[in-house]
């Protein structure tokens, strides 16, 4: 058994830092690509809540596995997207929509196999915020202790789709059908940021982020692609990553968004951030415009601030700066073992700070 309360609060087990590092456990960790069914129980659900796991899905699934998510749909509140839906039919999950007046807030997720079963119950969505800056708490009881609870993953799903409820089906040969209503557009329409998601990302940057920055043109330096190294747990801070490569034999999700290079005047309307699915799991943002530039050092702060659902603007705030000093204590978090930090602050405290310093 484990718990943990994260982001990066507490927890009992080193391999539990937070909900997503249980469900890798779950569904990647000690399994073999194929056995058992893998389950998904949630309320709210949305792209970049399972981008993570599609490529494990389908492999899962393309070896005789099964996936089966039970979502909340609903079609007066955003609860679960056309998007997660549609991709998580994609890979071959079989999935329902719960659409009830008081809404399906169980939060379950896990697997089954012949000879074991593992449950995490948790107050998380699939949600990128439930995976990732939320402050959530869940628990996994693997082995013996499911034997213990005398719990069944075929009897809570076989109990569940039999009540009296409003249960519908999609399926993308039938777009037509009343349950795709239940579901919410992540990018085909105008959505207003949460309060929680009106944030500024404060990155410490290294020689890797910079090299290319500092770079004279046409020397060797400046070859390559430049780009940030983001957080592993970027889920919630990007709007959803549905553009999958078509090139490699690793999955990367990217997004497009709007950035705002302040320092520079420029504004990037096809700036691309990509989570690396099937390789190291980080998260990259393009920022090409500065390669050059020699705006920015190793060392410095990037303050990166989501203006809206796919608009953004890219601070550089130099050591020593009145603005670093102020800021640098909200980069509590580390990414990696070479002291490279990042962390959050709201739009309004970040702005009350620049027009300060």
């Amino acid at each position: 058994m484990q718990f943990t309360l994260h982001p990066n609060v507490y927890n009992t087990s080193p391999s539990s830092k937070g909900l997503l590092h249980m469900l890798e456990q779950v569904w990647v960790r000690d399994r073999e690509p194929g056995d058992g069914t893998n389950y998904i129980i949630s309320g709210f659900s949305n792209y970049n809540g399972g981008v993570r796991f599609y490529e494990i899905f389908k492999q899962h699934i393309d070896n005789g596995g099964q996936c089966i998510a039970i979502l909340g749909g609903s079609t007066s509140q955003r609860l679960s997207s056309i998007q997660v839906v549609e991709q998580l039919l994609e890979v071959g999950c079989k999935v329902y929509l719960i659409n009830r007046k008081r809404i399906l807030h169980a939060k379950c997720y896990g697997f089954s196999t012949n000879n074991e079963q593992g449950v995490v119950i948790s107050s998380g969505n699939f949600t990128g915020p439930g995976m990732s800056q939320n402050i959530e708490a869940s628990m996994l009881v693997k082995g013996s202790h499911v034997q213990e609870l005398n719990f069944s993953w075929n009897d809570l799903i076989n109990n569940m789709l039999s009540q009296n409820w409003s249960i519908y089906e999609p399926t993308l040969a039938d777009r037509t059908h009343p349950a795709w209503q239940l579901l919410y557009d992540e990018i085909g329409t105008s959505v207003r940021l949460e309060d929680a998601q009106e944030v500024t990302m404060l990155l410490t940057l290294s020689h890797a982020d910079t090299a290319r920055i500092q770079a004279a043109p046409g020397t060797t330096a400046g070859k390559g692609t430049q780009y940030f190294w983001l957080s592993k747990d970027s889920y919630d801070f990007f709007p959803a990553l549905t553009i999958r490569n078509e090139r490699g034999h690793k999955a990367t999700y990217s997004a497009l968004i709007n950035m705002n290079y302040v320092d520079l005047g420029i504004v990037d309307n096809e700036c691309r951030v990509t989570f690396e699915a099937e390789n190291n799991l980080d998260f990259r943002l393009g920022t090409g415009k500065l390669r050059y530039s020699r705006i920015a050092r190793s060392g410095d702060l990037a303050a990166i601030t989501r203006i809206s659902e796919f608009d953004y603007e890219l601070r550089v705030l130099p050591i020593g700066s009145n603005a670093y000093t102020e800021l640098l204590p909200y980069a509590v978090n580390f990414i990696g073992h070479q002291g490279k930090r990042y962390g959050y602050i709201s739009n309004e405290d970040f702005s009350n700070i620049l027009t300060n310093s």
